[in-house]
């Protein structure tokens, strides 16, 4: 399945490419995940603010699915009673977003990102991955960031089912990036060789996304 046509006009990817130009948020600060728990530039909140392209697409569990397709050694078509046949994981994270926010101690519960790579076996020359969700949104990360501990494919939040307007029915979250690389409404995974640019990432958002590195743009090392 293509991805569907991604509004591009939308008042926030207006704002965001501007953000991009100018620079905003950057402190020139770099923190230290061990002396710090908030990245430079962020603040706090107890909400979780909604972010998206203008589309929330709504699908329902007896629809949805998730390909895990690309260089792997056995590509996969999950859906729902799939997803919840593999290992499930609760844990708990910090979401940083490159608009400056950060919420502390998420409860996650959902598919590790390693147990679904265990599953699937990636070919020795996967190096990234490209992520496609259903409202058309892309975005890479290095298989390395996808492949950490605490990344996890979500369908919960606070113990109750992952809401829409966050993703649901599963999302994709990998806590030590920025939270833009944490795809919503997870449709496709796509295992390639080397890393390419996603939706934001054409945008003048950085490749990687580090909040500790202020990794906001694409001209921050």
């Amino acid at each position: 399945m293509d991805d569907p046509e991604v509004p591009e006009d939308s008042k926030l990817t207006r704002s965001k490419q501007q953000w991009a130009e100018q620079g905003k948020f950057l402190t020139g600060h770099i923190a230290r995940p061990e002396e710090e728990r908030l990245p430079p530039g962020q603040h706090l909140t107890v909400k979780w603010p909604v972010l998206d392209l203008g589309r929330q697409p709504d699908i329902p569990r007896e629809r949805w699915k998730l390909e895990v397709a690309g260089m792997v050694a056995r590509p996969v078509t999950l859906d729902w009673a799939g997803l919840m046949a593999l290992p499930q994981t609760r844990l708990r994270s910090d979401i940083h977003c490159v608009t400056s926010w950060s919420r502390y101690d998420n409860d996650w519960q959902g598919v590790l990102t390693r147990d679904l790579l265990a599953h699937v076996e990636p070919r020795d020359e996967a190096k990234a991955v490209m992520l496609h969700g259903y409202d058309g949104y892309t975005t890479n990360v290095l298989l390395a960031d996808f492949a950490v501990p605490d990344a996890l494919i979500a369908h919960g939040w606070a113990g109750q089912p992952l809401a829409r307007d966050h993703g649901g029915p599963a999302r994709l979250v990998i806590p030590h990036l920025y939270f833009w690389k944490s795809a919503k409404w997870i449709r496709k995974i796509e295992l390639i060789g080397a890393d390419k640019p996603g939706f934001w990432e054409v945008n003048g958002y950085h490749m990687r996304g580090d909040p500790w590195a202020e990794q906001r743009y694409s001209r921050d090392s």
